[in-house]
C-alpha cells in the first residue's frame, strides 16, 4: 500500500504498486474475481479485514490505496470503518469518483487513494479532517510513496529515480515498470522500493495493471513466495 506508479505510454496505461506490511500479517489472497453491487471486479484480499488496497473492474477502473494523506499522522484508534472496505465500497458504487465526492470520513484514519477511471486520474486524500481532491495530467507520469512510512526527504528522492528511470527511455513497457518497481536501490533496505526493515516491515507484492484497447490485464507476485498471479478483462 506504499508505492504506486501511473504511466501512459501509447496507448498503455500502466499502473504499479507495491505493498509494504509487517510480516506478522496474514498473507493476502491472491486476486480473484468478485461480485460487490452486481459489479464484476478483481483484487487480492486482506483476509483479515476483508478489504484491499488494490482493485480493478471490468469498465477499466483502477483504484489504489496508501495509507497516509499528506505527512505522517498521529494514530487514534478504534476507527469506524477499515480503509480497505472503502475502496471496495467506492469500486462497487455506480461512480467511484462520485461516491467520493458524497462519502462521510470521519472517524476514518487518513489515506490517499489514486483513482484511474473514464480516462481521467485523480490524486483523492483524506487527513482525517478535510478531503482533497486533485485531477492529474495523464499525459504525465507520476509516483506516489507513502507518507506514514517515507519522510518527504525520501518521497523526494524517490520521484527523482522515477523521472530519471524514464527519461532514459523513448517508450517503456510493462516489464520495465516492474523492473523499476522490483529492483530500484536495492541495496537500500529502508527507502528503496523493496524494503526490509529488521525482518519486521517488508515489501510483500507488487501489483500492476496494463489498460489496452478493451482489454485489462493484472499481474501480482508475491515476494515472499516468489510466485506469480496473472488474470484479464475484456472491458465492456
Amino acid at each position: 500500500m506504499c508505492t504506486v506508479s501511473f504511466v501512459k505510454t501509447g496507448d498503455k496505461v500502466i499502473v504499479t504498486s507495491n505493498r509494504d506490511e509487517r510480516v506478522i500479517r496474514l498473507s493476502a489472497l491472491y486476486p480473484q474475481q468478485y461480485a460487490v453491487n452486481n459489479k464484476n471486479v478483481m483484487y487480492p484480499k486482506d483476509p483479515l479485514a476483508g478489504g484491499t488496497w488494490y482493485v480493478v473492474d471490468e469498465k477499466g477502473t483502477i483504484l489504489v490505496l496508501l495509507n497516509g494523506a499528506h505527512e505522517e499522522h498521529q494514530i487514534s484508534p478504534p476507527y469506524r470503518k477499515s480503509r480497505g472496505l472503502i475502496v471496495l465500497d467506492m469500486i462497487g458504487s455506480n461512480s467511484p469518483i462520485a461516491f467520493w465526492k458524497a462519502i462521510d470520513l470521519d472517524d476514518i484514519e487518513p489515506f490517499t487513494l489514486v483513482l484511474y477511471q473514464d480516462k481521467m486520474l485523480y490524486q483523492l486524500r483524506w487527513d482525517g479532517q478535510n478531503k482533497d481532491t486533485l485531477v492529474l495530467d495523464t499525459d504525465k507520469s507520476h509516483i506516489w510513496s507513502s507518507a506514514t512510512l517515507y519522510p518527504a526527504v525520501v518521497r523526494a528522492k524517490r520521484e527523482v529515480l522515477f523521472q530519471s528511470f524514464l527519461c532514459k527511455k523513448d517508450t517503456i513497457s510493462e516489464k520495465e515498470l516492474f523492473q523499476f518497481h522490483r529492483y530500484t536501490e536495492p541495496e537500500d533496505l529502508r527507502s528503496g522500493l523493496v524494503i526490509n526493515i529488521n525482518n519486521e516491515l517488508k515489501t510483500l507484492s507488487i501489483t500492476q495493471t496494463v489498460l489496452e484497447a478493451d482489454q485489462l490485464k493484472l499481474t501480482y507476485y508475491d515476494l515472499i513466495k516468489e510466485e506469480e498471479y496473472n488474470s484479464s478483462f475484456v472491458l465492456i
